[in-house]
This record gives C-alpha cells, sequence and structure tokens, in this order.
C-alpha cells in the first residue's frame, strides 16, 4: 500500500518503539514519560481524539487495507505505518503477534492534584493497584459514569500501559490523571478534602457504611485499594467514610473493577429515585 513500510529486518531502529512489550520493566524504562502502545482497532478509534499525538504505526499485511481510512485522517498526517510479516513482527515484539495494530503515540503530561481537586466533583482513586486489567476496567467504567478524573497513588500501575489501554477500550485516553508524590501520598487525600471533597474509603469491613444507605455529597472521591491487602491503614483513617458493598456472605469478596462499577452506578444514579 502507498505510504506504508515494510520491515524486513526486526533490528531495524525504526521499530524500536514496538520492542519487548509484554516486558513491563524493559518497557517502562523504554516508554518513560514520553510515549506508549495502544493496541487494536477501538483503542486506535479513541486516540485518534484524545490529544495523544502518533509516533508510529506497526501493522501485520492483513491489517492493512482496515487502516486505510485512519491514514485520510489529519492526525495521521506525516505518521511512518510500517508493516511486518509475521515471523520478522515475533521478532520486533517478542511473541508471536499474526494480527498486529499497534500504534506508538506520545504522552500527554499527566494534570496535578491541585488541578484535579480545583476542577472535578467526582474522582475515583486508586491506591497501589498492580494488575493493568483492573486499572482499565475501572478507567472504562469512570467514563461511563462522567467521572471528572483518577488520581493514582505512587505506587499503581502506569496508566497508558498497552493492557490498560486496551481493556479500558480506549477511555483511558479521554480521563484526566493525577499521580500523587511519594512524599504527597497520602496527603493528596487532604489535597482533595481542603477542596471539599468527601472521600470513600472502599472495604468489606462490617462496620462500615452500607453503599445503598450512604449518603453522597455534592464532591465526593472514591477509594480503591488493591485485591487482597485492600486500602492501606493509613488510608483508611484518613478517609471522611468508610463504604461497603453489601453482599451474599457466602462470596467472600468483588473483582475491584465490579466494585468499582457498582459504586460509580450507585453514587451517579439520578436523585429522584429511591
Amino acid at each position: 500500500m502507498t505510504g506504508t513500510t515494510t520491515i524486513e529486518d526486526a533490528a531495524d531502529p525504526r521499530v524500536s518503539d514496538f520492542r519487548r512489550i509484554n516486558d513491563q520493566p524493559a518497557r517502562r524504562r523504554m516508554e518513560s514519560d514520553e510515549y506508549f502502545l495502544s493496541e487494536g482497532w477501538v483503542s486506535i478509534e479513541r486516540l485518534i481524539d484524545s490529544g495523544h499525538g502518533f509516533r508510529a504505526v506497526l501493522l501485520s499485511p492483513s491489517r492493512v487495507k482496515r487502516f486505510l481510512p485512519f491514514v485520510e485522517r489529519p492526525e495521521l498526517d506525516g505518521v511512518p505505518v510500517y508493516v511486518a510479516e509475521r515471523e520478522v513482527m515475533r521478532d520486533i515484539v517478542g511473541f508471536d503477534m499474526p494480527r498486529a495494530v499497534l500504534v506508538s503515540a506520545r504522552r500527554q503530561p499527566l494534570v496535578t492534584v491541585d488541578h484535579l481537586a480545583a476542577t472535578s466533583r467526582r474522582l475515583i482513586v486508586l491506591e497501589a493497584l498492580n494488575d493493568d486489567e483492573n486499572v482499565g476496567a475501572i478507567a472504562r467504567a469512570a467514563r461511563a459514569f462522567d467521572i471528572d478524573g483518577m488520581l493514582l497513588n505512587p505506587t499503581c500501575n502506569d496508566p497508558y500501559h498497552r493492557r490498560t489501554v486496551r481493556v479500558s477500550m480506549g477511555e483511558i485516553l479521554h480521563m484526566r490523571v493525577a499521580r500523587a508524590t511519594r512524599d504527597g501520598w497520602p496527603d493528596a487525600l487532604d489535597t482533595l478534602h481542603a477542596a471539599g471533597f468527601e472521600t470513600w474509603a472502599m472495604t468489606p469491613s462490617d462496620d462500615a457504611v452500607d453503599l445503598w444507605r450512604a449518603t453522597v455529597p455534592d464532591k465526593l472521591a472514591i477509594v480503591l485499594g488493591a485485591e487482597g491487602p485492600g486500602l492501606t491503614r493509613e488510608v483508611l483513617d484518613r478517609a471522611t467514610t468508610r463504604v461497603r458493598i453489601p453482599i451474599s456472605p457466602a462470596v467472600d469478596s468483588l473483582n475491584v473493577g465490579h466494585a468499582a462499577a457498582i459504586t460509580l452506578a450507585a453514587v451517579t444514579r439520578p436523585t429522584d429515585i429511591v
């Protein structure tokens, strides 16, 4: 196809953005705060109007025809589109990927905690989530329920990891994200409190307020911890309210992504519905 470049050597430096894509530590060192990868058709469509500019595209030959309409978009003007056969693609990315649709995109700077606090009414706050798919699912739910932004603690996963972007269906790219510094956590919760937010620490504890009976404040930040350990004691103590989702005693817990979606649906329901 006119406008594409065939890559015949996996060591070609023009496709260096796409190497070792399943090696998370290596990817974080490579990407730093400069770029990230997006995979699949839906997330690419969301990427186009997100403000994260394209750097390069890498496709399998079978995916070139479907990509043609994207080339006409002004956002892809001048962006190199590379095509690699299956064996070369495998050597580039590090595993067999016969139907690859990969985009390298420039990262937009994260917003600050202060800016998020000053310009939002509804926030989701994540502490130490280390599963990309859970972060992606929460971002997708947050966008679905018109949440204004996401605040991450310093040990939470990279919000623009390839799997996070894919699972979020690209919605994370349209979410305002802030990350607290190591010396600014959990003080970031106090920044929210000073801006008029109440913070709900989600926990299965029996002494927590039942979600269905909780009074939803005007400005609310919902705080979620990693599956297993949950929120730290320091965060639980600093939050204004502890809230639980009542579930059957026969079930130990909910996936954190499901818990986030349930909570977001509950707090954004119309006020005339009891």
